[in-house]
């Protein structure tokens, strides 16, 4: 059921944080430009991930993400049937089912902590 969970950091800008990752020999994969710089970034050394979105694209992707405090989960899943069920009553669904433009249905909730937590099949 579960396939991967790779954090994803909400920072100002993601231009700063780029030289200590490269220097550590994690490679960029890919990237998302947002307002004439950086909005989205995945940084990978295998098997490890990690993610960084910048406050503006995730407002401008998720609003209500965007208040989300400095992290958020992404958790690959092989499917969404399975876990939707598994959710409680009372967990707060921010969206629910949906398709990005890199292929992926995604259903966001945020836990009772205010964190978010993005369940994406791929």
């Amino acid at each position: 059921m579960y396939k991967r969970l790779t954090p994803v950091l909400i920072v100002d800008a993601i231009e700063p944080v780029l030289p200590l990752w490269e220097a550590l020999g994690f490679q960029r994969t890919a990237e998302v430009p947002h307002e004439g710089s950086l909005g989205f970034v995945i940084l990978t050394a295998e098997p490890i991930e990690v993610m960084y979105q910048t406050r503006a694209s995730a407002g401008a992707d998720i609003p209500v993400a965007a208040s989300a405090g400095t992290s958020c989960l992404h958790v690959e899943v092989s499917s969404l049937d399975e876990i939707e069920p598994r959710l409680p009553a009372d967990i707060e669904v921010l969206e629910r089912r949906r398709k990005t433009f890199y292929g992926s249905t995604e259903t966001i909730v945020r836990d009772k902590a205010g964190n978010v937590i993005n369940f994406a099949q791929m």
